[in-house]
């Protein structure tokens, strides 16, 4: 072809681009014109429209109709104009309740200040969202398509649960409910959501204004009580959750004062509570009753546990029109808190005080004797042939035992005193108010009320005895320490005379017990741990379930006496605690432990590992983490394959070498376990705090699992929180089929006791 062939060409090929780029050009300034004058119906008298109906192709254009959108809905958001264009019960009623509430059409139309609180955003910049966009995108689906389907009147959940996604990453689980509603000439779903560890607390509430029918149907939805009043107090409008907790329909209860269909008592003295409506009204601001108050319905006669905001409502011109009342119904919340305050102050299986409040009590009597406030004596009491009891009739036998002896103590003091379960079969009274003399009175009545108690169990009948130590608690009193070791020194004395002996303590007493039984396990222990007599047992634990990993055993340790005879570690822990040996104690187990893995004598499956118990004495070892890293790697062991095992009360005393210890070893790959879970009130900061892999949940609420109903609502609550924070939970001191069958049923992951498998020597030889 020529040059000016191809010239021709050429220009032929340009004239087409340009007369392409004209027509698209063309057709941009086209949309923009069609935006134009929509804007310009609006401005000579149109209604302002919530968006635009133009699209495009083109990327700015298309960017422009959307920007114009955003500006659409942000001028009817609550942060671009009058905030009362949404119904004035939202703006005011909806930013007081517990409930995160959104009203959502095609986008959020309106959020109140709760929701946005989970977001981390203030709630104007929520208008005009999507939900869908607000979790992670494995629920975005979900959502989007729920609502959908909800606005179109399809068949949908109404309820479910989603996690909302904050713009800092914090994760907030809430359960999700919605309702079809009539909202800004439209419809829309009301959706209320909760969350799933309510944090939030009650606030005042400024509400409402004359219902008017989209407004009294939200109402209705809602799961707070609501009950609305006239100036003179009397009630107007009472929602279906208020009619079901006073037990009084809203046309029943039309007219009447609030105080005619209810009463409010403090739930301590049963004292009457003022009427808060007629305290809102008089004083012109809201009135809480946010603690204590009980609510007695005159309808049915049933007793609620509540929270109630009460505040008045005003006009436009502020004028005082009536009152609106809020009330929160937390009677389970309050239950539930009792019984968790009492299960941390109590012993689960007597039913006593445990050894931390028997302390704190004990405690505020020694600060009343420093001042000279009265006398008071500590006994502390020692129990005879209970290990004869659990060694031949098993633990429950002497759990049946512990339990009568804890009823003969209670009968036998006075109502002022209080009675503690301090460990085993150790028990303390604190006798307040009581001279030494009226002391030992009471202890010889305790002695022989126990002396002549016969233990009947099945086929066999055991005599019981106990002996107990006085000391009197004065102005020369020491501290707590010394006070229960001066009283654990007498007890050890009238031990030693004889069943059934009250020994008041002395300094002489004191120096005798020392240089006799105490001196002699000193000297035992340091000899086993000299002439390696320590021994190890394990213990099987076994998946409740389909389980391929986890701790397949615990290793235990054992002392042998100069007779060849095992002990238990009741029998040598005190001691080795008392004169600071169970960190020698835990090195020995520790290096035993890893040297037999390393060398094959213990034989765990893949992915299974060895659970290995560390005192609160060792925890506090600054040293041992040191320790346990030159044993793994000496001996070559795995760090998968070893599972620590500390308690919570050695968490809490020592909780700065706790994270220290934890958080190096697990990093290396060991696995933690939080033995003893639920016995002591730091269980859940705890949990925060420490990367664990498991909990053990406390004996004690095992034991009598499959009768006992408030230790199977203890374990519910404690499994529930490990599957919060993705823990394994294991039950220990499982002892029958009873037990295990509900351990199973209530969704433990690992079983561990008598029903499972006693323990059993360890044979080392590789």
């Amino acid at each position: 072809m020529s040059i000016a062939g191809l010239l021709s060409l050429l220009f032929a090929l340009i004239a087409a681009l340009l007369l392409v780029l004209y027509t698209l050009q063309r057709r941009d300034l086209r949309k923009i014109a069609e935006l134009s004058q929509q804007f310009q119906r609006v401005a000579i008298g149109g209604r302002l429209p919530g968006r635009v109906e133009v699209t495009s192709d083109k990327p700015e254009v298309a960017a422009l109709i959307t920007a114009v959108n955003h500006l659409l809905t942000r001028s009817g958001s609550p942060g671009e104009r009058d905030i009362g264009y949404a119904p004035k019960l939202f703006n005011e009623l909806g930013d007081r309740i517990h409930e995160a509430v959104l009203v959502h059409g095609d986008v959020i139309l309106y959020a109140n200040r709760q929701f946005a609180s989970f977001v981390g955003v203030d709630r104007a910049e929520l208008i005009g969202r999507r939900l869908a966009d607000l979790v992670p995108p494995e629920y975005s689906e979900l959502v989007s398509e729920n609502i959908e389907r909800r606005l179109a009147g399809d068949s949908a959940a109404e309820r479910y649960e989603i996690d909302m996604v904050g713009l800092q990453g914090q994760m907030t689980r809430l359960e999700i409910a919605s309702t079809l509603i009539e909202y800004d000439k439209g419809s829309a779903l009301l959706i209320t959501g909760v969350e799933i560890l309510p944090t939030q607390t009650v606030q005042a509430l400024r509400v409402p204004e004359v219902d008017s029918d989209p407004q009294a149907q939200a109402l209705n939805s809602l799961a707070e009580a609501i009950i609305a009043t006239d100036r003179d107090g009397r009630i107007t409008y009472m929602n279906p959750a208020a009619e079901q907790l006073t037990g009084t329909t809203e046309d029943a209860a039309a007219g009447k004062l609030l105080e005619d269909i209810v009463s409010l008592v403090d739930e301590t003295d049963r004292r009457l509570l003022s009427d808060p409506v007629h305290q809102a009204l008089t004083s012109g601001a809201a009135v809480n009753l946010s603690r204590r108050a009980l609510m007695l319905s005159r309808g049915n006669g049933s007793e609620r546990s509540i929270e109630l905001s009460a505040s008045p409502i005003r006009d436009s011109a502020r004028e005082l029109t009536g009152a609106v009342v809020m009330l929160h119904d937390v009677t389970e919340m309050r239950g539930l808190t009792r019984q968790m305050s009492y299960q941390a102050t109590h012993d689960a299986l007597t039913g006593l005080v445990n050894r931390r409040e028997f302390e704190r009590r004990l405690e505020e009597a020694i600060e009343g004797g420093h001042r000279g406030d009265g006398q008071h004596v500590l006994a502390y009491l020692d129990l005879d042939h209970f290990k004869l009891v659990n060694d031949t009739s098993g633990h429950l036998a002497g759990d049946s035992m512990l339990r009568e002896v804890a009823k003969l103590l209670r009968d036998a003091v006075r109502d002022s005193d209080t009675v503690g379960r301090i460990g085993g079969d150790e028990f303390g009274i604190l006798l307040v108010g009581c001279p030494l003399d009226k002391a030992r009175q009471i202890a010889d009545d305790v002695t022989r009320a126990v002396g002549d108690h016969r233990f009947v169990w099945r086929d066999k009948i055991y005599n019981i005895g106990a002996s107990i130590g006085l000391v009197e608690i004065s102005r020369e009193s020491g501290t707590l320490e010394e006070l229960l070791a001066a009283a654990d020194t007498a007890c050890y004395v009238a031990k030693k005379q004889g069943s059934g002996r009250v020994v008041v303590y002395s300094a002489r007493d004191e120096a005798l017990a020392r240089h006799t039984g105490e001196i002699q396990w000193l000297q035992r222990l340091q000899s086993a741990l000299k002439e390696n007599r320590f021994h190890l047992y394990y213990q099987v634990i076994v998946p409740a379930h389909e389980e391929d990993a986890g701790p397949a055993m615990e290793v235990l340790v054992r002392l042998q006496d100069e007779s060849g005879h095992d002990l238990l570690p009741a029998e040598f822990m005190r001691a080795a605690e008392r004169y600071r040996l169970m960190g020698l104690v835990d090195r020995w187990v520790v290096q035993t432990t890893l040297a037999a893995l390393g060398r094959g004598a213990i034989a765990v499956e893949p992915r299974h590992s060895v659970a290995i118990n560390i005192s609160g004495q060792t925890l506090g070892d600054a040293q041992f983490l040191e320790f346990v890293v030159e044993c793994l790697d000496s001996t070559g062991v795995a760090p998968g394959q070893v599972c620590f095992e500390i308690a919570e009360s050695a968490v809490i005393a020592n909780l700065d070498h706790a994270r220290r210890f934890v958080g190096v070893l697990h990093g290396m790959g060991c696995q933690f376990a939080l033995d003893d879970f639920g016995s002591g009130v730091g269980s859940f900061s705890n949990l925060k705090t420490l990367p664990l892999d498991y909990l053990k949940i406390d004996g004690s609420f095992i034991r009598n699992l499959a009768r006992d109903t408030v230790n199977q609502a203890m374990v519910t609550a404690m499994i529930k929180l490990a599957r919060t924070l993705n823990f394994k939970v294991i039950a220990e001191h499982v002892e029958d089929s009873a037990a295990e069958e509900a351990a199973r049923r209530m969704g433990v992951d690992y079983l561990q006791g008598y029903a499972i498998g006693r323990p059993q020597p360890l044979e080392l030889a590789a």
